[in-house]
């Protein structure tokens, strides 16, 4: 078994056989239900909360509100600061305290018998508050002059971080002899995870311990937060992650759900179980994206970009959650995108509205910072008369640039921008577009093609430790603090270890989601897990590798110096003695035979840390033909050329990269997490109201990749989890303009509706 082979994806049995197991589908014994009254208004003071009628409802065990966690030492929910700690961090009681902030925020907390009792017992509830002013847009909250959302701050803006040098830019933008502006809003998106957020956890009040279940992306950071808000032993907190349905960064996050289960089944002595219904999950999942955008470019004569500002008043939401301040201030440091731009200073204001918090969303700050700038370059083709894949031409960082140090301080591992494009837009046909515009036209129809080429920044940060051994029963058990949510780590993490030990992955097991039985783990974020977690693997494959030639040694009474390891079998250089790996694996567990520096089962484990980040590239074109009489967008083709640096399984790949696309595309074309800028209400909390992307509208993608390696890890892998999204919205919505330009129509702003489009025609005339 080699790497770079499609191999199909050992879990998916599992799924498509109804076997996998979610949190959801585990009931224990004695187990209760925990329901949520959550808040109807988006900002006030409460001035009545009556929860007697609750209290005294069939099957109700308890009734909890904020006052009642505050009194028990129940700590609020772990939030993130503003990154150069010039403000602490914005934390969210798990349950409302005197005030509430936003429509859903968890006021009371009912535990019961069964679900639908706690529901009922909620729904008894009586509650009130002063209202007050609520803003939700980062502009209106920004622009409010009545008293700021959160007492303690003087106004809604929570603090401003900034990257490049502001003077030296503002110096080159003086003498620039041309200048190109633009402003556009990155919609506020919902994770909308097909398996809901969802936790049991379970109290042990004899020994103290307490067991938590919960889909995630990593148990030890969920394990970690947890301890921040709950008074408990960290040697008796478990946490285990069973079969996640769909991570996209939410499930990174502790959220205060979990925090009152914890609690209550600490309270009560039985587990409990909380599992979120759609709409419930529309209100309080943390959102992802709403950024209001300005950036300029200063340009010569001839589209050279001489230099590039921007400023993002980035929606934090009404409390910081995890890395909420942190994801907006990361993301903006890939402003300057693919291009060789000499001066660039981008401000980045977080800003505080009546709305749930918002934090990493699948891209997590790179497909706002690539939208941005893709936008501003077709714009500055469209002012300067240039063609739009020319004016990337000539501004794209040449290979021979690399290692590329960026205006913003990143350094670029390796790329080839410029071939990237033109493989993507001679697969697509982009000379050959006019013709078939032509013929568009001809049955009344706006037809348009578009392109972005996207960089993005993954694997930044961290290290993972991996163990690997062999058992009893001779199956190869890989150990790892990363956590699959449908990437496919149990195959493409087997493949690693069977190119090196040449065994099956088909006898290969991996352990991962519990804290008790993995040591450490920083979980899976930022599409670190193959670039991290993949290569501490093959080093510790090759560590293995030594420990088998020291038990073979042993096993054939040979030197160690004349032992050979390949294909899978270990043998003596004179041909006299030869065995298979697993059967020396087995030979280790016989202490009198096994040598002092080698464990049983050839167990080995190894830490890697990569030196610096890696920078998956590529370039998305999209074709799209517009009904102007409906304003209906049709994607008519999509091409897609991707350096991911070396691929592991190019089936995994692919099913990534048309995943991603599909979150870019629904938010480009339909999905926006909606609140009323006037009662603060949110408009989105139903599928009948939130626009998914569909089947029946989702293109065919013509995917191709071609490998240039990270020299940053010795996989060479770049990432490829947020890559699709990355790419996918700039090259629909310069699509979509392109089609429009003929019309009058120059700008408009995720998403591109039906409505939204026709509109526009109206208007242009």
């Amino acid at each position: 078994m080699n790497t770079g082979q499609a191999v199909a994806r050992k879990e998916d049995r599992r799924f498509l056989t109804g076997s996998g197991r979610y949190t959801d589908d585990i009931v224990l014994d004695g187990q209760t239900w925990l329901r949520f009254y959550r808040s109807p208004y988006a900002h006030g003071t409460i001035t009545e909360l009556d929860t007697s009628e609750a209290r005294a409802m069939p099957g109700v065990l308890a009734v909890y509100t904020g006052q009642d966690l505050l009194a028990a030492g129940v700590r609020d929910v772990a939030g993130a600061a503003m990154p150069d700690g010039s403000r602490q961090a914005l934390k969210q009681p798990p349950l409302a305290r005197d005030r509430v902030r936003y429509v859903g925020e968890p006021v009371a907390a009912i535990i019961a018998e069964s679900a639908a009792m706690a529901q009922a017992a909620a729904d008894s509830i009586l509650f009130d508050v002063d209202e007050l002013p609520a803003a939700v847009t980062p502009g209106d909250a920004l622009r409010a002059t009545e008293a700021a959302i959160h007492a303690d701050l003087e106004s809604n803006h929570y603090g401003t971080m900034s990257y490049g040098d502001q003077k030296r830019t503002d110096a080159v933008f003086e003498t620039s002899p041309r200048r190109v502006r633009i402003e556009v809003i990155n919609n506020r998106v919902a994770p909308a995870a097909l398996e809901p957020r969802a936790c049991n956890a379970s109290y042990d009040p004899d020994d103290g311990s307490m067991l938590v279940y919960q889909g995630c992306q990593g148990v030890h950071a969920l394990r970690d937060r947890i301890l921040k808000s709950v008074d408990l032993d960290k040697d008796k907190l478990r946490v285990i992650c069973p079969d996640v349905g769909g991570g996209f960064g939410l499930k990174f996050f502790l959220q205060c759900e979990t925090v009152v289960a914890v609690f209550a089944s600490k309270m009560l002595g039985r587990p409990v179980k909380w599992t979120a219904d759609r709409s419930e999950s529309f209100q309080s999942d943390v959102h992802g994206r709403d950024h209001e955008s300005h950036a300029e470019f200063a340009l010569d004569d001839n589209g050279r970009v001489l230099a590039m500002r921007a400023t993002v008043n980035a929606n934090i939401g009404a409390y910081c959650s995890q890395a909420g301040p942190i994801i907006p201030w990361f993301g903006a440091c890939m402003t300057g995108g693919c291009y060789d731009i000499p001066a660039l200073h981008v401000a980045i204001n977080m800003v505080v509205t009546n709305t749930v918090p918002v934090d990493a969303y699948r891209g997590a700050g790179r497909p706002e910072a690539t939208y941005l700038i893709e936008r501003l370059m077709d714009r500055a083709a469209l002012e300067l008369g240039i063609a739009r894949d020319e004016i990337r031409r000539r501004n794209f960082i040449a290979p021979d640039q690399f290692p590329y140090l960026t205006a913003t301080g990143r350094s670029y591992d390796s790329g080839r921008y410029s071939e990237i494009m033109e493989a993507a837009l001679q697969r697509a046909d982009w000379l050959g577009f006019e013709q078939r515009r032509m013929e568009s036209r001809d049955r009344g129809q706006l037809r348009g093609i578009g392109f972005a080429s996207y960089v993005e920044i993954c694997s930044a940060a961290g290290s993972e430790e991996t163990h690997i051994r062999f058992r009893h029963d001779g199956r190869l058990e890989l150990t790892a603090g990363t956590q699959s949510t449908g990437q496919g780590h149990e195959t493409s993490y087997a493949q690693i270890v069977a190119a090196v030990l040449g065994t099956g992955i088909e006898h290969t097991d991996l352990v991962q989601g519990d804290t008790l039985q993995v040591p450490t783990g920083q979980g899976t974020n930022g599409s670190r897990s193959l670039a991290i977690a993949g290569s501490a693997l093959r080093h510790c494959a090759d560590l293995v590798v030594e420990a088998g030639k020291r038990m073979a040694a042993a096993v054939f009474e040979a030197p160690e110096a004349q032992i050979d390891f390949a294909d899978g079998r270990f043998q003596t250089r004179d041909g006299s003695h030869s065995a298979a790996i697993t059967d020396i694996a087995l030979a280790s567990f016989d202490e009198a035979l096994r040598p002092a520096a080698v464990l049983p089962g050839l167990r080995c484990q190894y830490r890697f840390e990569p030196d610096g980040g890696t920078f998956p590239n590529g370039c998305h074109v999209c074709e799209v033909e517009i009904d102007p009489a409906t304003g209906v967008t049709r994607i008519l083709r999509y091409t897609v050329e991707d350096d991911v640096g070396v691929v592991i399984n190019p089936l995994l790949l692919e099913g990534q990269i048309v995943g991603g696309i599909a979150q870019g595309l629904g938010q480009a074309l339909t999905e926006h997490a909606a609140y009323d800028r006037d009662s603060g209400q949110l408009l989105s909390a139903t599928f009948m109201d939130y626009g998914m992307p569909r089947s029946d509208w989702l293109p065919d993608v013509d995917f191709r990749y071609r490998e240039v390696p990270s020299p940053r890890n010795p996989l060479g892998v770049k990432g490829a989890g947020e890559a699709g999204t990355v790419g996918a919205a700039p090259a629909l919505v310069n699509a979509v303009l392109d089609a429009l330009a003929a019309s009058g129509v120059e700008n408009l702003d995720m998403p591109v509706t039906p409505q939204k489009v026709w509109q526009a025609l109206q208007n242009a005339g």
